[in-house]
């Protein structure tokens, strides 16, 4: 089990999130967002937008998903 926060995942604040994989962390991160959102909590509102611009280009997108499953790889298990 890894752990990553949400600004490590391109978030906004420093909750924790702790996966066995990139997919379920990201999930994790996903989920907080939508909470965060529907809170109307300005920094993650700022954060999705960026994300948002970022979408716009899919290489840009590859690359940044790509960018932090190598960052989540490169975490040391938990211990």
């Amino acid at each position: 089990m890894k752990t990553m926060t949400c600004n490590q995942l391109g978030g906004a604040c420093d909750m924790a999130f702790s996966a066995n994989s990139f997919e379920e962390i990201s999930e994790m991160s996903k989920n907080h967002a939508m909470e965060m959102f529907q809170k109307g909590d300005k920094a993650h509102l700022d954060a999705m937008q960026n994300m948002k611009e970022l979408m716009k280009s899919p290489d840009a997108v590859q690359k940044w998903f790509q960018e932090k499953r190598d960052a989540f790889d490169a975490m040391p298990e938990n211990k």
